[in-house]
């Protein structure tokens, strides 16, 4: 589970990569509409695989961590628990679908216990918490093409779940598969989607930023937000844990 200061601003790094294959991948995205912030953080990291890189990090760069506070000694009253989480929004990383375990939907909306989805227990725990707290803790859906429709489907039924003027939901952006060869886009005529996939988790900053929903939820005074996967039970919405980060003055951390 991640919790982050909602940024105020996101800036564009221009990438301008000549290679045939990057061309042919950014005027592809230009012609579906991918926002221009994507495009340029995909172009950043196409250059990144021309030069090697493997987002590996070695064993010998990395030391245990110190001093940590541990989430079952933290200890906030509910008066900081309640103005935590009205600043707080949920979001849900929603963009995979449950294709290693024979779907062709979500994998949220696999039944994990009697009958209930994740997206049912994700759904109940928002509701709890705003039950226990008295607020209206947004909970938001970060999508990708392949996931929104059945989502939206399977939300329907939770009339009460929207917090007025904030979305349920919001797109990740796409991007075209490469291949390992020469990095030049696939293709796949017999059905175009497959040439696509949805980028990684770390599209969060700039699908928020494109997609207008970083903006409503600034303006709905939202300053920290908590997301973690949707099939990620674990990750619950914790008020002691939102006490904490908005105490920290921290801009990230990770659980």
């Amino acid at each position: 589970k991640i919790l982050f200061h909602l940024p105020h601003g996101f800036g564009h790094g221009t990438s301008l990569g000549r290679m045939e294959g990057l061309q042919v991948a950014t005027e592809r995205m230009n012609r579906a509409g991918v926002p221009q912030q994507a495009i340029d953080v995909f172009e950043s990291f196409y250059h990144q695989l021309e030069d090697g890189a493997t987002g590996l990090i070695p064993e010998s760069e990395v030391f245990p961590l110190t001093d940590v506070d541990r989430v079952a000694d933290l200890e906030f009253d509910r008066e900081a628990q309640r103005d935590a989480a009205q600043r707080t929004v949920i979001i849900k990383l929603n963009g995979g679908l449950g294709t290693s375990m024979g779907m062709e939907c979500a994998k949220s909306l696999l039944d994990v216990r009697a009958g209930e989805t994740f997206l049912d227990i994700i759904v109940e725990q928002v509701r709890s918490l705003r039950a226990e707290l008295e607020v209206q803790i947004p909970l938001v859906f970060m999508n990708s093409f392949r996931t929104q429709r059945d989502t939206r489907a399977a939300l329907a039924k939770y009339g009460d779940l929207q917090v007025p003027g904030i979305p349920l939901d919001f797109m990740q952006n796409q991007e075209p598969k490469l291949r390992v060869e020469d990095l030049s886009p696939i293709d796949w005529p017999a059905d175009p989607t497959l040439e696509w996939c949805p980028p990684g988790h770390a599209d969060i900053y700039p699908a928020l930023t494109a997609s207008g929903v970083l903006d409503t939820l600034l303006e709905a005074g939202i300053e920290f937000a908590s997301f973690s996967n949707a099939d990620n039970l674990g990750a619950y919405p914790d008020p002691h844990m939102m006490a904490w980060f908005a105490a920290s003055g921290a801009p990230y951390a990770a659980e």
